[in-house]
């Protein structure tokens, strides 16, 4: 059985989420602790996964081998200050959920030296189907990565970074992203329902259409341009569509996208560090 003790400080939706994730990948309940000053989130908590919940932040930390930092960011430099004196040194693993807010910030604020990783997740792990990106400082031991590797992928894939400015990136493409497939598809339902289909009908095609291509392109192991080219035949119907997206501008324009997000996570970046 582990051994290891997790202290979640947040019970919104994503700490609920991994807390769930990781108690049904085996974690014991007991050895999970979240404090959060709304006892209607804990009670859920407690009664859903069995862990201990408790609204004195200091007390669910004390002796955590891993404190989930998961609360807003602009709440974010209250709670780590308040933390500091249990959290600085680089014995306890501190993992911050919180978007926009840079390691060197953080550790600033936990008191200098702190084992920080920063993870950018992104909604779809509340399904158990996220992709999280991942940053370690230098005071995060080769455990410490591990055990945080493990938190993460009870809730989908990670992928580690080895700069922190890259996590910009990371918002652009997969934090932001799942926001550019509801719009796709919200614009596919559409064009199906301008050329007569009726909305429940156009709206199941989309969804359903959208989950076998992703699906299909995890598990054959080709890249999207050669699953692309098997799908689409010569004088075919994707073809002229596809040629007709192209025509477009659609990459042009997704990646005028993806640089807007990541120039406004940049931003909010700069903004949160100077709180």
């Amino acid at each position: 059985m582990d051994t290891r003790f997790v202290s979640f400080i947040g019970a919104g939706n994503m700490a609920r989420s991994l807390v769930g994730g990781l108690v049904a990948d085996g974690f014991p309940p007991q050895n999970i602790c979240v404090s959060d000053p709304d006892l209607k989130q804990l009670e859920v908590l407690r009664d859903r996964f069995g862990v201990e919940t408790m609204e004195d932040n200091k007390a669910c930390v004390e002796g955590a081998d891993a404190v989930v930092l998961a609360v807003k960011p602009q709440v974010m430099r209250g709670v780590a200050e308040e933390l500091a004196a249990l959290l600085n040194g680089g014995k306890v693993l501190v993992l911050s959920i919180a978007a926009g807010i840079r390691e060197r910030d953080l550790n600033r604020w936990l008191g200098g030296s702190a084992a920080v990783v920063r993870a950018m997740p992104n909604t779809p792990a509340l399904v158990k189907t996220g992709a999280t990106g991942l940053y370690a400082n230098t005071r995060v031991s080769e455990a410490q990565q591990s055990l945080a590797e493990s938190l993460m992928r009870a809730v989908g894939i990670t992928c580690w970074l080895e700069h922190e400015a890259l996590m910009d990136a990371v918002t652009g493409v997969s934090g932001s992203g799942p926001a550019y497939f509801f719009l796709l598809m919200e614009a596919l339902e559409d064009a199906g329902v301008n050329l007569g289909l009726p909305r429940e009908s156009a709206r199941l095609l989309t969804m359903e259409t959208a989950l076998g291509a992703a699906r299909m392109a995890l598990e054959s192991g080709d890249d999207p341009q050669t699953l692309r080219h098997r799908v689409t035949s010569p004088g075919g119907t994707t073809e002229r569509a596809v040629a007709t997206l192209e025509d477009g501008g659609l990459r042009d324009l997704f990646a005028k996208a993806v640089k807007a997000a990541a120039s406004r996570a940049d931003e909010l970046g700069n903004e949160l560090g100077e709180q």
